[in-house]
């Protein structure tokens, strides 16, 4: 008895050696295969200052491999130099000048997201899904994210030249623009008239946008509905989509991030007291539509809250941080992802709506096509009538169309098939509500 006691102690301490001597080889190689991988990026180095054509600062090689790594990563992350680091400060501020438009990589091509309402490049006609292929004559074959916003940023009331790639257009096309201070309203409201339904415009995520949304509703408690048009938003800030989905639900989880490192995972969920408003709810998206706004499309159809309306969506479910290297750079470096409640991560796959409908006009038959001609017609003979009214008359009439500001027309609703489908869609879900 007292010798098998002995062996098996024998066993365990030499099981514990082993594991040991097994954990330290382990190490050994690990740490050896790291001074290995050094070795080479040292001797690279080396060889690049020594026998490359042009004379690059040893700084500058440095950088360089750097910003190589991290383009090698993913289309998100970046190694921010001074000045990059510096703009994006100055883009965080909320006013800078530029064209207006957030760019993405696609596929390894350097694609618009969506052009900001209203802007300079929203004006000269910029989509979402175009594939900026030169910038001032300069190709971007190979270009990070960062050096084409550097590029198209610049001062306001000076020109720039975009040549862009667009589906169904034959050859490559040049798009003159001219810079300008760059603001954004990022929430604005109308009401649909004729159907009393609210319309909630939500341009970008900043941090307005949950008080500015839950005031528009406030404001309109007694509408058939509401239309939430995500439309070419790029996202912003997590925290303000998180809580607008909370405007309409009261209890789940909104969306979850999980990422190698297990303390980087969390969940966002749902409060019962943040919640405004059960009425019926469509979201409209197209391939603009891009991150926090997937969050926010992508979690309300998921929780059955809302009946999504539109196209695809553009596919960034990724998580980014700035994680300063010093205190004139840093690193932009992708974390985790984004999940749906359903589990489901929109990273290149993007929201599929519930109703696929792609952008125009909503086709007239001939009944209705003289309705608009007559419409012409009314505006035409009002404008006649104007030029014999007297001065307090046009005054009141320009008070009239300011008021008219906040109604969007029927004339506007049939220019774009997706609104219309829209308001269809809350008309049906309020009829089986009283059903």
């Amino acid at each position: 008895m007292k010798k098998g006691k002995i062996l098996l102690a024998s066993a365990i301490l030499f099981s514990s050696f082993f594991a040991t001597f097994l954990n330290a080889k382990t190490n050994e190689t690990t740490t050896k295969d790291r001074l290995d991988a050094l070795s080479k990026l040292n001797k690279t180095i080396n060889t690049v200052e020594k026998y490359y054509v042009d004379d690059i600062a040893f700084k500058d090689l440095i950088d360089k491999t750097i910003a190589g790594l991290m383009q090698n990563l993913d289309a998100h992350s970046s190694f921010l130099n001074e000045k990059a680091f510096k703009d994006m400060q100055v883009q965080t501020s909320g006013e800078f000048g530029g064209l207006g438009i957030t760019v993405g990589m696609k596929d390894g091509a350097l694609t618009v997201v969506s052009p900001i309402e209203d802007t300079p490049a929203d004006k000269a006609g910029i989509k979402a899904g175009d594939v900026i292929l030169r910038i001032d004559g300069n190709a971007t074959i190979g270009i990070t994210i960062d050096e084409a916003v550097s590029k198209m940023r610049g001062e306001p009331k000076t020109p720039i030249t975009v040549t862009i790639v667009r589906k169904g257009e034959p050859k490559p096309f040049d798009v003159n623009i001219i810079r300008d201070i760059i603001k954004v309203e990022s929430v604005y409201s109308r009401l649909i008239k004729d159907d009393n339904i609210l319309y909630l415009r939500v341009t970008n995520f900043d941090k307005n946008v949950v008080a500015k949304a839950r005031d528009a509703i406030k404001k309109h408690p007694n509408v058939n509905g509401i239309i939430m048009d995500l439309r070419n938003n790029p996202g912003g800030l997590l925290n303000q989509a998180v809580g607008l989905v909370d405007i309409f639900v009261d209890s789940g989880v909104i969306v979850s991030q999980k990422g190698r490192d297990v303390s980087e995972n969390s969940e966002y969920k749902a409060s019962k007291n943040s919640t405004l408003t059960k009425l019926p709810l469509v979201v409209l998206v197209n391939s603009g539509s891009a991150s926090a706004s997937e969050i926010v499309s992508g979690a309300l159809q998921d929780m059955k809250r809302a009946v999504v309306v539109g196209e695809n969506t553009f596919g960034k479910g990724s998580v980014q941080v700035i994680l300063p290297i010093d205190d004139k750079e840093a690193l932009k470096l992708t974390i985790a992802k984004y999940y749906l409640p359903s589990g489901k991560t929109v990273q290149a796959v993007g929201v599929t709506p519930d109703v696929i409908v792609y952008p125009g006009k909503v086709p007239q038959n001939e009944n209705s096509a003289f309705v608009i001609k007559e419409s012409e017609l009314k505006a035409h003979l009002q404008g006649e009538l104007e030029k014999i009214d007297d001065k307090s008359e046009k005054n009141d009439e320009k008070i009239k169309n300011k008021d008219d500001k906040n109604i969007i027309s029927r004339q506007k609703v049939d220019e774009d098939i997706q609104l219309k489908t829209a308001i269809d869609v809350i008309k049906v879900l309020k009829t089986n509500i009283r059903g």
